[in-house]
Protein backbone atom coordinates (compact mmCIF):
# COMPACT_ATOMS: atom_id res chain seq x y z
CA UNK A 1 0.00 0.00 0.00
CA UNK A 2 2.78 2.69 0.88
CA UNK A 3 4.13 1.67 -2.45
CA UNK A 4 0.38 2.50 -5.14
CA UNK A 5 0.62 5.67 -2.36
CA UNK A 6 4.45 6.58 -3.21
CA UNK A 7 3.54 6.35 -6.83
CA UNK A 8 0.70 7.47 -6.98
CA UNK A 9 1.94 10.80 -5.90
CA UNK A 10 4.80 10.85 -7.86
CA UNK A 11 2.45 10.31 -10.99
CA UNK A 12 0.09 12.98 -10.44
CA UNK A 13 2.75 14.92 -8.73
CA UNK A 14 4.40 16.02 -11.80
CA UNK A 15 1.34 16.89 -13.64
CA UNK A 16 -0.07 19.08 -10.59
CA UNK A 17 3.31 20.72 -10.11
CA UNK A 18 3.65 22.00 -13.80
CA UNK A 19 0.42 23.48 -13.64
CA UNK A 20 0.66 24.91 -10.33
CA UNK A 21 4.08 26.42 -10.42
CA UNK A 22 4.72 26.45 -14.11
CA UNK A 23 3.82 29.97 -14.71
CA UNK A 24 5.75 31.01 -12.14
CA UNK A 25 8.90 29.49 -14.63
CA UNK A 26 7.43 30.09 -18.13
CA UNK A 27 9.60 33.54 -18.46
CA UNK A 28 8.53 35.74 -21.45
CA UNK A 29 7.84 34.00 -24.74
CA UNK A 30 9.90 34.05 -27.22
CA UNK A 31 10.51 34.65 -31.07
CA UNK A 32 8.70 32.41 -32.74
CA UNK A 33 10.36 29.86 -35.19
CA UNK A 34 8.96 27.70 -37.74
CA UNK A 35 6.16 25.34 -36.89
CA UNK A 36 6.76 21.25 -35.68
CA UNK A 37 10.77 21.92 -35.73
CA UNK A 38 13.00 20.27 -33.19
CA UNK A 39 16.16 21.69 -31.26
CA UNK A 40 17.09 25.20 -31.71
CA UNK A 41 17.06 26.32 -28.35
CA UNK A 42 13.87 24.67 -27.64
CA UNK A 43 13.74 21.39 -25.33
CA UNK A 44 10.45 19.92 -26.72
CA UNK A 45 10.82 21.80 -30.21
CA UNK A 46 7.88 24.00 -31.77
CA UNK A 47 4.26 23.95 -32.10
CA UNK A 48 2.31 24.18 -34.84
CA UNK A 49 2.49 28.13 -34.97
CA UNK A 50 6.29 28.12 -33.89
CA UNK A 51 6.12 28.77 -30.12
CA UNK A 52 8.13 26.93 -27.64
CA UNK A 53 5.92 23.57 -26.58
CA UNK A 54 7.86 23.45 -23.21
CA UNK A 55 6.93 27.30 -22.59
CA UNK A 56 3.59 26.38 -23.36
CA UNK A 57 3.10 23.05 -21.34
CA UNK A 58 4.13 25.24 -18.19
CA UNK A 59 1.62 27.47 -19.15
CA UNK A 60 -1.03 24.72 -20.36
CA UNK A 61 -1.96 23.14 -17.20
CA UNK A 62 -3.28 25.65 -14.31
CA UNK A 63 -6.71 25.79 -16.88
CA UNK A 64 -7.18 22.39 -16.96
CA UNK A 65 -6.77 21.60 -13.38
CA UNK A 66 -8.34 24.42 -11.48
CA UNK A 67 -11.23 23.38 -13.92
CA UNK A 68 -11.47 20.01 -12.87
CA UNK A 69 -11.15 20.33 -9.20
CA UNK A 70 -13.24 23.16 -9.19
CA UNK A 71 -15.79 21.61 -11.01
CA UNK A 72 -15.46 18.26 -9.01
CA UNK A 73 -16.12 20.64 -5.76
CA UNK A 74 -18.96 22.39 -6.85
CA UNK A 75 -20.46 19.23 -7.98
CA UNK A 76 -20.50 17.47 -4.20
CA UNK A 77 -21.27 21.34 -2.94
CA UNK A 78 -24.49 20.33 -4.45
CA UNK A 79 -24.89 17.18 -4.58
CA UNK A 80 -24.30 16.39 -0.96
CA UNK A 81 -27.28 18.59 0.13
CA UNK A 82 -29.79 17.74 -1.89
CA UNK A 83 -29.03 13.77 -1.86
CA UNK A 84 -28.92 13.78 2.35
CA UNK A 85 -32.13 15.35 2.40
CA UNK A 86 -33.78 13.20 -0.76
CA UNK A 87 -32.69 10.20 1.71
CA UNK A 88 -33.97 11.59 4.58
CA UNK A 89 -37.03 13.39 4.54
CA UNK A 90 -40.33 12.22 5.35
CA UNK A 91 -42.15 13.52 2.72
CA UNK A 92 -42.76 12.20 -0.88
CA UNK A 93 -43.24 15.33 -2.63
CA UNK A 94 -40.14 16.92 -1.58
CA UNK A 95 -38.03 13.85 -2.61
CA UNK A 96 -39.98 14.00 -5.86
CA UNK A 97 -39.44 17.64 -6.50
CA UNK A 98 -35.69 17.53 -5.57
CA UNK A 99 -34.57 13.99 -7.39
CA UNK A 100 -36.78 13.72 -10.25
CA UNK A 101 -35.34 16.89 -12.49
CA UNK A 102 -32.25 15.02 -11.97
CA UNK A 103 -33.16 12.34 -13.85
CA UNK A 104 -34.14 14.65 -16.69
CA UNK A 105 -30.74 15.78 -17.15
CA UNK A 106 -29.31 12.42 -16.40
CA UNK A 107 -31.09 11.27 -19.87
CA UNK A 108 -29.00 13.52 -21.96
CA UNK A 109 -25.08 12.60 -22.26
CA UNK A 110 -23.05 14.95 -20.82
CA UNK A 111 -20.80 16.46 -23.33
CA UNK A 112 -24.20 16.75 -25.81
CA UNK A 113 -25.08 19.38 -23.02
CA UNK A 114 -22.42 21.22 -22.96
CA UNK A 115 -22.30 21.48 -26.83
CA UNK A 116 -25.73 22.20 -26.98
CA UNK A 117 -25.16 25.20 -24.95
CA UNK A 118 -21.59 26.25 -26.37
CA UNK A 119 -23.57 26.68 -29.46
CA UNK A 120 -25.77 29.39 -27.34
CA UNK A 121 -23.21 31.39 -25.92
CA UNK A 122 -19.16 31.12 -26.06
CA UNK A 123 -18.04 30.04 -22.58
CA UNK A 124 -15.08 31.21 -20.52
CA UNK A 125 -13.17 29.15 -18.40
CA UNK A 126 -15.64 30.36 -15.78
CA UNK A 127 -18.86 29.42 -17.84
CA UNK A 128 -16.70 25.72 -18.45
CA UNK A 129 -16.37 24.72 -15.05
CA UNK A 130 -20.23 25.67 -14.25
CA UNK A 131 -20.94 23.36 -17.61
CA UNK A 132 -19.12 20.48 -15.78
CA UNK A 133 -20.77 20.88 -12.38
CA UNK A 134 -24.31 21.03 -13.77
CA UNK A 135 -23.90 17.91 -16.08
CA UNK A 136 -22.63 15.93 -13.17
CA UNK A 137 -24.49 17.15 -10.05
CA UNK A 138 -27.57 14.64 -11.21
CA UNK A 139 -25.83 11.03 -10.78
CA UNK A 140 -23.77 12.62 -7.75
CA UNK A 141 -27.07 13.72 -6.38
CA UNK A 142 -28.07 10.13 -6.57
CA UNK A 143 -25.24 8.53 -5.33
CA UNK A 144 -25.09 10.34 -2.37
CA UNK A 145 -28.99 9.65 -1.68
CA UNK A 146 -28.63 6.21 -2.13
CA UNK A 147 -25.87 5.78 0.35
CA UNK A 148 -27.58 7.81 2.83
CA UNK A 149 -30.51 5.80 2.27
CA UNK A 150 -28.63 2.71 3.32
CA UNK A 151 -27.46 4.83 6.41
CA UNK A 152 -30.72 5.72 7.41
CA UNK A 153 -32.21 2.94 7.74
CA UNK A 154 -29.88 1.55 10.61
CA UNK A 155 -31.24 1.32 13.86
CA UNK A 156 -28.73 3.96 14.76
CA UNK A 157 -30.33 6.53 13.08
CA UNK A 158 -33.72 5.46 14.40
CA UNK A 159 -31.97 5.75 17.83
CA UNK A 160 -30.97 9.66 17.24
CA UNK A 161 -34.49 10.43 16.53
CA UNK A 162 -35.64 8.64 19.10
CA UNK A 163 -33.30 10.42 21.88
CA UNK A 164 -34.78 14.17 20.50
CA UNK A 165 -31.67 14.97 18.33
CA UNK A 166 -31.60 17.18 15.70
CA UNK A 167 -31.87 16.33 12.18
CA UNK A 168 -28.71 18.39 11.77
CA UNK A 169 -26.78 16.35 13.87
CA UNK A 170 -28.25 12.97 12.74
CA UNK A 171 -28.09 14.12 8.96
CA UNK A 172 -24.81 15.55 9.13
CA UNK A 173 -23.20 13.67 12.04
CA UNK A 174 -24.24 10.26 11.58
CA UNK A 175 -25.27 9.57 8.13
CA UNK A 176 -22.94 12.35 6.26
CA UNK A 177 -19.60 10.49 7.98
CA UNK A 178 -20.50 7.11 6.96
CA UNK A 179 -20.56 8.38 3.28
CA UNK A 180 -16.93 9.07 3.62
CA UNK A 181 -15.66 6.06 1.96
CA UNK A 182 -18.40 5.90 -1.02
CA UNK A 183 -17.61 9.89 -1.55
CA UNK A 184 -13.69 8.95 -1.52
CA UNK A 185 -14.68 6.26 -3.85
CA UNK A 186 -16.73 8.37 -5.93
CA UNK A 187 -14.23 11.45 -5.78
CA UNK A 188 -11.57 9.41 -7.62
CA UNK A 189 -13.58 8.15 -10.63
CA UNK A 190 -15.47 11.53 -10.91
CA UNK A 191 -12.17 13.64 -10.95
CA UNK A 192 -11.20 11.16 -13.66
CA UNK A 193 -14.46 11.62 -15.48
CA UNK A 194 -14.68 15.89 -14.99
CA UNK A 195 -11.15 15.68 -16.53
CA UNK A 196 -12.34 13.56 -19.53
CA UNK A 197 -15.03 16.51 -20.23
CA UNK A 198 -12.54 19.91 -19.62
CA UNK A 199 -9.79 18.29 -21.53
CA UNK A 200 -12.92 16.78 -24.64
CA UNK A 201 -14.53 20.27 -24.48
CA UNK A 202 -11.25 22.30 -24.36
CA UNK A 203 -10.32 19.76 -27.66
CA UNK A 204 -13.45 21.11 -29.19
CA UNK A 205 -12.79 24.73 -28.78
CA UNK A 206 -15.43 24.71 -25.54
CA UNK A 207 -13.96 27.29 -22.65
CA UNK A 208 -10.71 27.94 -24.72
CA UNK A 209 -9.56 29.89 -27.33
CA UNK A 210 -8.23 28.01 -30.58
CA UNK A 211 -4.39 29.13 -29.93
CA UNK A 212 -4.88 28.96 -25.84
CA UNK A 213 -1.93 27.49 -23.86
CA UNK A 214 -3.66 24.59 -22.69
CA UNK A 215 -3.01 20.96 -22.63
CA UNK A 216 -6.05 20.02 -24.43
CA UNK A 217 -5.96 22.46 -27.03
CA UNK A 218 -2.40 21.47 -27.22
CA UNK A 219 -3.35 18.10 -28.10
CA UNK A 220 -6.02 19.26 -30.41
CA UNK A 221 -3.88 21.99 -32.69
CA UNK A 222 -0.40 19.75 -32.60
CA UNK A 223 -1.92 16.42 -33.56
CA UNK A 224 -1.62 17.46 -37.59
CA UNK A 225 2.63 17.56 -36.72
CA UNK A 226 2.42 14.37 -34.31
CA UNK A 227 4.87 11.99 -36.95
CA UNK A 228 6.97 15.35 -37.32
CA UNK A 229 7.59 16.85 -34.15
CA UNK A 230 5.42 13.88 -32.10
CA UNK A 231 6.49 16.00 -28.22
CA UNK A 232 3.80 18.66 -28.83
CA UNK A 233 1.14 16.35 -28.44
CA UNK A 234 2.47 13.03 -26.18
CA UNK A 235 3.99 15.27 -23.43
CA UNK A 236 0.70 17.12 -22.58
CA UNK A 237 -1.66 14.05 -23.33
CA UNK A 238 0.43 11.60 -21.11
CA UNK A 239 0.42 15.05 -18.33
CA UNK A 240 -3.24 14.51 -18.84
CA UNK A 241 -3.60 10.54 -18.35
CA UNK A 242 -0.77 10.68 -15.30
CA UNK A 243 -3.03 13.34 -13.43
CA UNK A 244 -6.32 10.64 -13.93
CA UNK A 245 -4.12 7.50 -12.94
CA UNK A 246 -2.24 9.32 -10.16
CA UNK A 247 -5.68 10.47 -8.74
CA UNK A 248 -6.90 7.04 -8.89
CA UNK A 249 -4.12 5.44 -7.43
CA UNK A 250 -3.89 7.93 -4.24
CA UNK A 251 -8.16 7.29 -3.94
CA UNK A 252 -7.74 3.36 -4.17
CA UNK A 253 -4.64 3.64 -1.68
CA UNK A 254 -6.55 5.39 0.95
CA UNK A 255 -9.75 3.38 0.51
CA UNK A 256 -7.63 0.16 1.28
CA UNK A 257 -6.48 1.67 4.15
CA UNK A 258 -9.76 2.70 5.87
CA UNK A 259 -10.81 -0.95 5.28
CA UNK A 260 -7.46 -2.63 6.82
CA UNK A 261 -8.05 -0.03 9.61
CA UNK A 262 -12.35 -1.11 9.82
CA UNK A 263 -11.38 -4.92 9.87
CA UNK A 264 -10.55 -6.22 13.54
Amino acid sequence: MRSRVALGAVIVGVPLALALLGPLFAGEPGARTASFTLGGGHWLGTDFVGRDVWRQVLLGGCSVVLVALAATALTYLVALPVGLVSALTHRTWWEELLMRPLDVLLAVPSLLMILLVAAVFTPGAVGLTLLVTFVNIPDAARIVRAAAAEAASRPAVEALRMQGESWWRTAVGYVGRSLTRTLAADAGVRLTGVLYLVATAAFLGVGAEPDAADWAVMVDRNRTGLFVQPWAVVVPALLIVALTMGTNLLVDARLEKGKRTCTP
